[in-house]
């Protein structure tokens, strides 16, 4: 893992695309601005976890039979 120190209104780049920016910082909050192309999805990583574990139990809740039918007219 890499380990940055930035203060307010500093930025980090990832390859060309992505600028991270740190907006403020107040106490124990920081607030950050994330630029990045529309084709990439940015989540927390809570509502990342949470979007996984749902499309994993969905995954699981369709049959293979119904996945066989699919292919059939």
């Amino acid at each position: 893992m890499l380990v940055l120190s930035r203060k307010a209104k500093e930025a980090l780049k990832i390859g060309d695309e992505i600028e991270i920016k740190i907006l403020s910082i107040d106490g124990d909050q920081v607030k950050i601005g994330i630029e990045a192309p529309k084709h990439i999805d940015i989540h927390r990583k809570e509502v990342y976890i949470q979007i996984q574990e749902e499309n994993q139990a969905a995954a699981q809740t369709v049959s293979l039979d119904v996945l066989k039918g699919f292919g059939k007219k």
